[in-house]
């Protein structure tokens, strides 16, 4: 998937239409507009498919993943593909996303993140929204969680934009990215 290719197992999260993946991280990266020297955080990285897909485009990529199996995954699927500037965490969300974390990693300039249906937890949502990040890139397949945490984050970002991906046709079911930039707080 744009020229690069991806180990997965059963156990792991890998996007079912791949032809339809692709448009997806396409998106995403048309996005995140992403500059050479710019830190990216990719919140639910699971096996790595977006951190991978981004990493040519920035300075570093650092994915976070609940699963640790999926993080051995994404370290090897970085590997396999030669790509040498990213750096994978394991742990919850609410625990790992912290400004001691922050700290110790760098403030990222770009946020993508793929929750789960059910969207982010309302501390992520805070963490996100005091990490200093400029542009966030929602990746979401559930709509409606992804509109109740972007009304959340709606004191620090704008939202700019936003497409649909029919991930699934001839269903009800689309995964749908947005863009949102920083409000000047001052």
């Amino acid at each position: 998937m744009g020229g690069l290719k991806f180990t997965i197992s059963l156990k792991h999260f890998f996007q079912t239409n791949p032809v339809q993946a692709i448009e997806l991280y396409n998106t995403a990266l048309s996005f995140a507009t992403l500059l050479p020297h710019e830190l990216v955080y990719d919140l639910y990285t699971g096996t790595g498919t977006i951190a991978n897909f981004m990493a040519k485009q920035c300075k570093k990529v650092l994915g976070i993943e609940s699963v640790e199996e999926s993080i051995e995954q994404a370290k090897l699927n970085s590997k396999s593909n030669g790509i040498k500037n990213t750096e994978f965490f394991v742990g919850d969300m609410r625990e790992t996303l912290s400004s001691t974390f922050f700290e110790e990693h760098g403030f990222p300039d770009v946020i993508i993140t793929d929750p789960p249906r059910a969207g982010m937890h309302p501390d992520v949502v805070s963490r996100i929204c005091n990490s200093g990040a400029g542009r966030v890139v929602y990746v979401s397949c559930n709509p409606s969680t992804m509109a109740r945490d972007i009304a959340l984050m709606k004191d620090h970002y704008t939202l700019i934009k936003a497409k649909p991906v029919d991930m699934f046709p001839q269903t009800d079911h689309i995964e749908c990215v947005a863009l949102l930039t920083k409000r000047n707080l001052n």
